[in-house]
């Protein structure tokens, strides 16, 4: 198992991509610290880690908080030790033109997909340094590495998620520390779906899915694996890297 006797602490862990990403790295041995706004979620995932037999601990986290997640970190530190940081909770908004986007939606998505980057960084790396190891795998957006109408306040904050952990690796890399982000296209979880009907989104997927060279929308184990992979030491060689994960969308 890639992730025997780890522990990897992961916000956003109760939906979408941060639950699966629990999931799988739990099955390669990790224990698990499950962090999210949605306590009753994050419970969620780490019992479906427990009933996988692995270990784990559910702990309810507003990443905009930086004492909440210096604090929830040092916990982690404390009880189990610490190998992993995945910074992966984050929010988008309604597709609307950029000067259509008020300065209070602008903010949301800056203070979560930004600020709660930066203090999941921020929180970790004084632990990372002093270990001498440690991955940071950052959760970015293929909007952040591309243009994406519409989605200009999103693109914005993971263009900057993209930017800020090359700047991490590079100011880390000569702790034994690496640092690197995943850049999903469009992946079937609740963000992308938000607001429509089961049958509404089967349509949208239907449609988006014609402008994939590999004619389908990512599943969150798509892009689990590749955070799985950046976590592990299959990477050990490998920092400073946005690993977009598109389903070819971006060569197109």
């Amino acid at each position: 198992m890639r992730l025997e006797d780890k522990t990897a602490f992961i916000t956003g862990a109760g939906s979408g991509l941060g639950r699966e990403a629990a999931e799988l790295f739990a099955g390669e041995g990790a224990t698990i610290v499950a962090a999210d706004v949605d306590l009753e979620g994050a419970e969620e995932t780490i019992d479906r880690v427990e009933d996988a037999g692995r270990a784990g601990t559910a702990v309810e986290l507003d990443v905009r908080d930086a004492d909440a997640v210096h604090a929830a970190v040092d916990e982690a530190v404390s009880t189990f030790g610490l190998d992993i940081m995945v910074n992966n909770a984050g929010v988008s908004h309604q597709r609307a033109r950029i000067e259509d986007i008020d300065e209070g939606e602008r903010d949301r998505i800056i203070d979560v997909n930004v600020k709660g980057v930066w203090n999941g960084c921020h929180a970790v790396i004084p632990h990372f340094k002093e270990q001498g190891s440690g991955a940071i795998v950052n959760t970015a957006s293929l909007a952040g590495v591309i243009g994406a109408p519409q989605l200009g306040a999103y693109s914005l904050s993971k263009g900057a998620v993209v930017n800020f952990t090359r700047t991490v690796a590079a100011e880390v890399g000569p702790a034994g520390v690496r640092a690197n982000a995943v850049c999903p296209g469009v992946t079937d979880t609740p963000m992308p779906r938000k607001g429509q009907t089961e049958a509404e989104w089967e349509a949208t997927k239907e449609e988006m899915a014609r402008h994939y060279p590999l004619k389908r929308l990512g599943e969150p184990e798509d892009i689990a694996n590749a955070m799985l992979f950046l976590a592990s030491d299959d990477a050990d060689w490998i920092t400073g890297q946005a690993l977009v994960v598109d389903g070819g969308f971006s060569c197109t």
